[in-house]
């Protein structure tokens, strides 16, 4: 007779390539390698050989390639983390999930709607994980917020409101001419709309409008740079949220997020690197963080601690003791899932119509971009404010 194959849990860390070796996957990178308990670097891929090898020395990973066919390929790869330029995302999204290999993407997951719905749709054929690197939902004052509103404390959203200020200097932009048209919006904003999805749960968003200009670097204009925007994003609840941004803020990384409801208000974020406060002759001063991956460290850490406990689940790797998750509060007391598919595809809907009506000057029907579908249900009032509203 032969063997009949008997599904078990095996333990062994979750073994997952970085593909893109750029500040981003450096700092994925180094989290997988040293700060997930369940995950292990497993290769390295970037089309520059150098950098690839510079920083696999660094983390003692021993495969390299210039090739990410050869991590698709190897059978001891479960998963991948795509830090590629945006104009691959959508790409690998799919070469990896016809491979076989669950993924984790940053974000956006595509240039176009259509694009993003081909990778989405091969992730589903094939079963895999796939998940978006919105990383605010795993910092521990978003999530916080996300709970009080979950629990009733705000009543129902009325007005929201997401901020992002990129950290910036005297000089302006180093090269403004580099930065594609759009970006703001595109790899910027998008956060922001993620953001103020999430923290208003079962809507989507319909109507957008949005102001842009090069109010940091008025001379790239013509190429095309937006360096600053407002934009309004009405919603199939009747809220009204704004989300704003610029590329350079002089006192540091600004990122903060607020919503108002008919029972309170929250708000979420602060530039402050830590609660320390001087008081001197000179005023009163507090740090400032001037790098994403130092103002959200442990939410980039969770998120790929979470990305790694979901491929373990569905792979039947038994976890080693705890979770990886389970070490990161913010993780632990999330109340929603992962950023997926539909989440990736509502957010990137919003930019691509922000980026259209701040080319127009006029409010942009997001039905025009795609139609969505909440990622959620909506959550259900405490019957104390809904006898309130009666009332």
């Amino acid at each position: 007779m032969t063997y009949l194959h008997h599904p078990v849990e095996e333990e062994r860390p979750v073994r997952i390539a970085v593909i893109g070796a750029g500040w981003i996957g450096k700092f994925h990178a180094e989290s997988i390698a040293r700060r997930i308990p369940n995950a292990r670097l497993e290769a390295i891929v970037d089309p520059v050989l150098s950098a690839a090898q510079e920083l696999a020395t660094t983390l003692g990973t021993s495969k390299i390639s210039t090739d990410v066919a050869d991590v698709l390929a190897d059978p001891d790869i479960d998963a991948v983390l795509i830090a590629s330029p945006l104009r691959f995302h959508a790409e690998l999204i799919t070469a990896a999930a016809h491979a076989g290999k669950d993924i984790f993407c940053e974000k956006p997951g595509g240039r176009t709607v259509a694009e993003l719905d081909a990778a989405i749709h091969a992730a589903a054929s094939a079963g895999v994980v796939l998940r978006f690197g919105f990383n605010r939902r795993y910092s521990s004052d978003f999530a916080a917020a996300r709970r009080l509103i979950d629990d009733g404390t705000v009543g129902t959203p009325q007005l929201l409101r997401s901020l992002t200020r990129d950290p910036g200097t005297e000089a302006g932009l180093s090269n403004p001419e580099r930065i594609a048209p759009g970006t703001i919006f595109l790899e910027t904003l998008i956060h922001d709309f993620d953001t103020l999805n999430w923290l208003n749960p079962g809507a989507i968003p319909v109507k957008v409008h949005a102001v842009a200009d090069a109010l940091v670097a008025p001379g790239a204009k013509a190429g095309g740079l937006l360096d600053t925007a407002v934009v309004t994003v009405t919603y199939s609840n009747g809220a009204i949220a704004v989300a704003e941004a610029n590329f350079n803020a002089l006192y540091g990384y600004d990122v903060r997020g607020e919503v108002f409801g008919s029972a309170g208000m929250v708000i979420a974020g602060t530039p402050q690197a830590t609660n320390a406060t001087s008081y001197t002759a000179t005023g009163i001063a507090s740090e400032t963080s001037r790098l994403n991956i130092r103002l959200f460290h442990d939410a980039y850490t969770a998120e790929l601690a979470a990305f790694a406990d979901d491929v373990a689940a569905r792979r039947g790797y038994a976890p080693e003791g705890t979770t990886a998750a389970a070490s990161f509060a913010a993780v632990a007391a999330s109340p929603v899932a992962a950023p997926g598919g539909v989440d990736a595809r509502n957010a990137l809907a919003v930019a691509l119509a922000a980026f259209k009506s701040a080319q127009t000057g006029l409010p942009v029907e997001v039905s025009e971009i795609a139609v969505l579908q909440a990622a959620e249900q909506a959550r259900a009032l405490p019957s104390r404010l809904l006898q309130g509203a009666e009332a």
